[in-house]
C-alpha cells in the first residue's frame, strides 16, 4: 500500500487555521483522498490533557517543561494517530506541528533550536512534513482578530514582540526549505485567502501526480 503524506498548517493567532484547514480537507476529499484530521498539542486522551495544561490561563509550565510536554504530546500523537494513519495509506492534515516549535518555544521562548532539534530525531526519526501551509498575517491584525472570538487562551496572552519573533522564526523556515512550504498572505479577505490557498494547493498537488 502506498503510504500517505503528512501535510501541516502554520501560523500565528488569529491567522484563521480552522476555517483554511477545512478547506484543505475538503479539497482532498474532493480528488477522493482519504483525510485524517489532527492537531497538536493533542490528537490523542494524552496529547489533549497535555494540551489543557498548556493553554490553560495562568503561570504554567517554565519554559523548559512546557518544550518537553509538546514533545511528549507529540511522541504519543506520532506513534498512536499519525504514523498508524499514514501507514494505513491516509492522509494526515495537522494543526501545527514541529514548526511551530521551533517558532514559539525557540524563537518566542528564547530555547536552544540545538535542543529542539535533537528532540525532534529523538522523538521524530525521519518523519517530517510533505507540506507546510504557513497562514501568515501580521501580528496586530492576528491578535485583534483572536480577542474579537473571546477570552484569551495562555499563548494568546503573549506580547506582540513575542509573536512578532515566531512570526520572524516561521518566515526564515519557510525561506530556508521552500520546496517544503506554501506561504500564504492570511492579512487578505477569507476569499482571497482561499482562492491563494486553492491554487498553492492545486499546484502542489499536481506536482505530486496525485
Amino acid at each position: 500500500m502506498r503510504r500517505g503524506r503528512f501535510i501541516t498548517v502554520e501560523g500565528g493567532e488569529g491567522v484563521g487555521k480552522s476555517t483554511n484547514m477545512a478547506l484543505i480537507q475538503r479539497e482532498l476529499t474532493a480528488r477522493g483522498i482519504d483525510v485524517c484530521v489532527t492537531r497538536e498539542p493533542g490528537g490523542t486522551a494524552l496529547g489533549e490533557a497535555l494540551r489543557g495544561l498548556l493553554l490553560e490561563d495562568g503561570a504554567g509550565p517554565v519554559p523548559l517543561a512546557e518544550l518537553l510536554m509538546m514533545f511528549a504530546a507529540r511522541a504519543q500523537h506520532i506513534d498512536k494517530v499519525i504514523e498508524p494513519a499514514l501507514a494505513a495509506g491516509q492522509w494526515v492534515l495537522c494543526d501545527r506541528f514541529t514548526d511551530a516549535t521551533y517558532a514559539y518555544q525557540g524563537a518566542g521562548r528564547g530555547m536552544d533550536v540545538a535542543a529542539i532539534a535533537t528532540l525532534e530525531q529523538l522523538v521524530q526519526g525521519a518523519l517530517r512534513p510533505d507540506l507546510t501551509v504557513l497562514l501568515d498575517v501580521d501580528p496586530c491584525i492576528g491578535m485583534s482578530r483572536a480577542s474579537a472570538r473571546g477570552e484569551l487562551d495562555r499563548f494568546e496572552q503573549e506580547s506582540l514582540v513575542f509573536f512578532s519573533r515566531v512570526r520572524d522564526a516561521y518566515l526564515a523556515r519557510a525561506n530556508a526549505t521552500p520546496e517544503r512550504w506554501c506561504v500564504i498572505d492570511a492579512g487578505q479577505p477569507l476569499s482571497e485567502v482561499q482562492t491563494a490557498l486553492s491554487a498553492g494547493l492545486s499546484a502542489w498537488l499536481e506536482g505530486k501526480h496525485v
